[in-house]
Order: C-alpha cells, then structure tokens, then sequence
C-alpha cells in the first residue's frame, strides 16, 4: 500500500515571518517609487502593477500590486 502524507501546513516560523515582511515593505517601497514617478509623469501606471487596474487610491494601487506580487513568491 502507498505511503500517503498529510499535507498540514507546517507552522510559521519567526524567521520566515520576518522575511516576509522585509520581501513586503521592499517590494511596497519599490511599487510606491514606481506610482510615484508615474503620477508625476501623468503616465497611466495602474496598468503596469498587478492588480492595480481598479483601485482609485494610489496607496490601495500599491498595496493590491503588492500583494498580488506576493502570492507569486508563495
């Protein structure tokens, strides 16, 4: 008979909960900078970060791109 395993998720560590965090706050800066420059541009930067295209805010633009960025690492 196969083996089956259980497939429980393991339990978050501080040091991977860390590092997400560190991957989240670069990640928002560098979506930040990049909505920013658009802004003042006058370019249409919605459509360059994922998950941006429907928010109205340029910080809920940003933080929906990033976490749209962030289920792509996980």
């Amino acid at each position: 008979m196969a083996h089956i395993e259980s497939a429980m998720p393991r339990p978050v560590a501080a040091g991977d909960s860390r590092s997400f965090w560190i991957i989240f706050a670069l990640s928002y800066v560098a979506f930040l900078i990049i909505a920013l420059i658009g802004q003042l541009l006058g370019w249409h930067w919605r459509s360059w970060l994922p998950g941006a295209e429907g928010v109205k805010s340029i910080f809920g633009g940003v933080k929906a791109a990033v976490y749209t960025f962030m289920s792509h690492l996980l």
